[in-house]
């Protein structure tokens, strides 16, 4: 078992630095927006989802589980946006 954790948390000190940098990218999209209803994009969300499920079927992962994952991202980073927009 503590193999497994060290191999997730290697992968996890991976992420983490990604993660930033997106959040970093969603700061200067945000700054971008004009309109609160510019926030949230469903034709993109959807766009991403089925790229998601698309690429995970490739990998041999499960498509529902990623694209759920995804999902929880992108709505973190919406309600993120939406607390911090000011126009």
């Amino acid at each position: 078992m503590k193999l497994i954790r060290n191999k997730i948390d290697l992968i996890d000190s991976k992420l983490l630095p990604l993660m930033v940098k997106r959040s970093q990218l969603v700061e200067k999209a945000l700054e971008l927006k004009e309109r609160r209803s510019e926030i949230v994009d469903q034709k993109r969300i959807h766009e991403i989802t089925k790229k998601i499920s698309q690429k995970t079927k490739k990998l041999g992962g499960n498509p529902k589980l990623l694209s759920n994952i995804w999902l929880s991202i992108i709505d973190n980073f919406i309600k993120f946006e939406k607390s911090k927009f000011k126009k």
